[in-house]
């Protein structure tokens, strides 16, 4: 995992990072029954694992954060590649060359299929036009939760409270 933000006993750590790695695909119920057979007193446990996921977490973070920054990259060089083509086909058309062939590829200036261009849509006939009436349905749980916190019945609603792990 790298440099780990907490120390981990060494039992743990093993244990996790082999069956929380996301390409071993490890099933969870198998994680659950290892870290069953670890010793230790349950806090000791909780404090492991937590230190653990806080680790992951770190690592997702940073992960997410190289994504971002390769897809800036990756759209970088396809507004690169585009603009070459471009280049390229300019100088082509302008010099009136429809092909170019090397030992490597051919490139050729062709002719796109025909395409629609709407620029007027007002000018169009109604008979190329069709109305469409979209209903959608949009259930207000705001006023639903605020009904149901004041006693009201609201048939197939229900409040609920759930529990969550807060790490602070």
């Amino acid at each position: 995992m790298g440099v780990s933000l907490y120390q981990l006993s060494g039992h743990y750590i093993e244990a996790l990072d082999f069956l929380t790695d996301p390409e071993t695909d490890v099933p969870m119920q198998a994680v659950n029954d290892t870290l069953e057979g670890l010793g230790g007193e349950l806090e000791d446990k909780a404090v492991n694992v937590a230190k653990f996921l806080r680790n992951m977490e770190a690592t997702a973070i940073a992960i997410k954060a190289a994504e971002e920054s390769m897809a800036k990259r990756r759209k970088a060089f396809e507004a690169r590649v585009n603009w070459l083509k471009g280049y390229i086909k300019a100088n082509m058309e302008a010099t009136g060359i429809s092909v170019i062939e090397c030992p490597y590829f051919k490139l050729s200036v062709a002719k796109n299929p025909a395409a629609l261009d709407v620029f007027d849509e007002a000018a169009i006939p109604a008979e190329y036009k069709s109305i469409e009436t979209v209903t959608v349905e949009h259930i207000d749980k705001v006023a639903i939760k605020a009904a149901l916190a004041k006693g009201k019945a609201i048939p197939g609603a229900r409040i609920t409270n759930g529990t969550r792990l807060s790490i602070r």
